[in-house]
Formats: structure tokens, C-alpha cells, sequence
């Protein structure tokens, strides 16, 4: 981000907030408080329970514990 016109520094951060776009359902939510619950409870589910192609099929925390084992 600290450069400008550099798509690249974006790509990672783009991608999370077009899967949570795509995958939580805004229009029953009433309240802030209920979205800030939704969005912690998402980052949390992203971060633990999801599983990604591109990360040998482990979830980011798994994987990033993976690579820490080498």
C-alpha cells in the first residue's frame, strides 16, 4: 500500500472482502452490533474453518502453522 497503482499490494485484501461480499447475507442485518458480529464472526470462520485450493486444501491458520514446521 505504500506505493501508488500497485494492484498487487491490493490483490490479497481484495479477494477477502469479495468472498465475505459474496458470502454473508446483509440484508437481514438490523443493527452495527449485529454487523460487527456477523464480520467477526466471517473473519474467524475465514481464518479457521474454510478451506482453500490454493493453500494445499488447509485453512490459512493450518497452513501458516505448516509452513512454520519446516
Amino acid at each position: 500500500m505504500s506505493r501508488r497503482w500497485n494492484c498487487l499490494d491490493n490483490a490479497p485484501t481484495e479477494s477477502f472482502f469479495w468472498h465475505m461480499k459474496d458470502e454473508i447475507n446483509f440484508k437481514n442485518i438490523k443493527t452495527f452490533r449485529e454487523l460487527e458480529k456477523v464480520i467477526e464472526n466471517y473473519i474467524f470462520y475465514y481464518n479457521n474453518k474454510r478451506y482453500q485450493w490454493n493453500r494445499k486444501k488447509m485453512t490459512p491458520v493450518q497452513y501458516r502453522n505448516h509452513l512454520l514446521q519446516k
